[in-house]
């Protein structure tokens, strides 16, 4: 039986109308070996494909002892070097099972995740299974190509079993929100369709992977806009991989915004020639911390120029943020940066250390990881994290509670890392009169201030005084009796079918 590569060839081939000299006898012959390479190297692209399903159970943070039904979903990868599948993180997060299934081949093999970067929405799977790679080809990475330049995208879109080939063309390269984790990294945009399966898939040209399919546009404003994991990302996490241990994007603990207004350059002793970003925080305990100041412009990174926007240039035709210059580094890196203080310009090496686990008193989005929680009294104590708040939806920035969303725009400092949230009150006789509080930020434990989550449970399972007192920063106070507080516990645990009053892990 003719497979799929010969009728591509045979295709090519009789489409050709018969040479009438020379010429065309050879145009003949260029045209048949350049189809039959081509149909070749696609088939090696195809079987390079794979399909990846997943059973994903994921916490539930509204009662976060208990996991949310779970789901199947799918996605793809590629075969890369040393028996590696990559993928998204996003397609085995927070997976419970996970398979593999390769191009023309009905059986599915169990997988393993090896090594995930929720941040760059990027993760490694391999199968055990004795010579499930044997008749696989490993796809190199190359570079990032010409914008307008066209691409192949592969995978196993919604709506059918086999995969899928579309093409489309690369538009542009800029820092974009990756939809995952909310991080903010460098990103390729293509107009090829991208849908629900597709996620994980290679981009590909000259038969080389340029990126890794993430996300297709979100908005309704826009029609055929996806957007992809470039290599520049991939060869990161990549070299990042290679001792098993997740290091991430490196953070020099300084904040900036644009300095477009020509009276603000002038303020800051710049000339006209001279542009940069305007440093407005600097962390404290950070490789900047002591060196870098609050209004301190920094103009130059590494050897990259810092524009008025904040953007650098990457690449004749290419431009963006200024933080991609720091995101390439990785831990233990010196980074140079030439800044200016009252019109003085100063170099400085700032060694590149591990990101925070948050800047903002409410932490980014996390996986693979057991919420944390705390019933004292009956009532259900939880970090404030942006798990919580996107349990309210995918329309959360509306849905969520005022005063939960505004805290994002807080600072964390050391003397307050975390928020504590009274989420619900489980009604008994020990909280009566809270009944109907729920989702009540606590600054204050019997007028002592929290710092963080672990913190706090410290604070209530120490407590020696007759009540707790909790109170927020307009002073409204919820007064429980610490010996009633105990002394119900059992009680209410069993009332709401609660397994333990923690987390666990809580107080290890």
């Amino acid at each position: 039986m003719m497979n799929l590569t010969h009728h591509r060839i045979f295709s090519v081939i009789n489409a050709l109308q018969k040479p009438t000299n020379i010429i065309g006898l050879f145009s003949v012959v260029w045209i048949q070996a350049y189809a039959v390479t081509h149909a070749l190297a696609e088939e090696n692209i195809e079987d390079s494909v794979i399909k990846i399903y997943t059973t994903q159970a994921e916490p539930d943070y509204f009662t976060p002892w208990r996991l949310l039904t779970p789901r199947q979903s799918s996605g793809s990868g590629a075969v890369i070097r040393d028996n590696r599948i990559l993928t998204n993180a996003h397609v085995v997060a927070n997976a419970s099972y996970v398979q593999a299934q390769k191009h023309n081949d009905p059986r599915r093999y169990q997988a393993r995740v090896t090594f995930i970067s929720h941040e760059a929405d990027l993760a490694l799977i391999t199968v055990d299974e004795p010579g499930f790679f044997t008749d696989l080809n490993e796809l190199s990475i190359g570079g990032l190509p010409e914008p307008l330049q066209e691409v192949s995208v592969y995978g196993y879109p919604i709506g059918g079993k086999t995969l899928s080939i579309t093409k489309g063309i690369l538009s542009r390269v800029e820092q974009q929100v990756y939809a995952h984790a909310g991080t903010y990294l460098l990103a390729g945009q293509i107009d090829a369709a991208i849908n629900p399966g597709n996620s994980g898939g290679p981009v590909i040209v000259n038969n080389q992977i340029i990126g890794v399919v993430m996300q297709a546009n979100a908005g309704s404003r826009a029609e055929n806009l996806g957007y992809f994991v470039p290599t520049n990302i991939i060869r990161h996490v990549l070299k990042d991989s290679e001792d098993g241990t997740l290091d991430g994007f490196p953070d020099l603990g300084f904040r900036t915004q644009t300095l477009e207004s020509p009276s603000a350059k002038a303020a800051y002793g710049l000339e006209e020639n001279e542009s940069g970003v305007l440093v407005i925080k600097v962390f404290e305990d950070s490789p900047a911390d002591g060196v870098i100041q609050e209004n301190d412009i920094i103009l130059r990174i590494d050897d990259y120029e810092i524009a008025d926007d904040g953007t650098i240039r990457i690449r004749q035709d290419v431009h963006t943020n200024y933080k991609h210059a720091i995101d390439m580094h990785h831990l233990r890196d010196q980074v140079e940066l030439t800044y200016s203080r009252d019109g003085e310009q100063t170099q400085a090496s700032l060694k590149a250390v591990r990101s925070k686990a948050s800047y903002s008193l409410v932490r980014g989005e996390k996986f693979d990881e057991t919420p944390q929680y705390f019933i004292y009294g009956g009532i259900l104590f939880v970090p404030l994290n942006m798990n919580l708040i996107k349990r309210w939806g995918n329309d959360w920035s509306r849905t969520a509670p005022v005063s939960l969303l505004q805290a994002r725009n807080e600072w964390a400092t050391p003397e307050r890392r975390e928020l504590i949230v009274a989420l619900q009150v489980l009604a008994a006789d020990v909280n009566l009169g809270y009944h109907d509080w729920r989702n009540w930020i606590v600054d204050s434990v019997n007028g002592q201030d929290i710092v963080d989550f672990d913190h706090f449970a410290q604070t209530l399972r120490e407590n020696t005084e007759e009540n707790i007192v909790f109170q927020n920063k307009n002073g409204y106070q919820m007064i429980i009796n610490h010996e009633e507080a105990i002394a119900t516990e059992k009680t209410v645990l069993s009332q709401y079918r609660i397994p333990a009053a923690y987390s666990q892990g809580l107080f290890d």
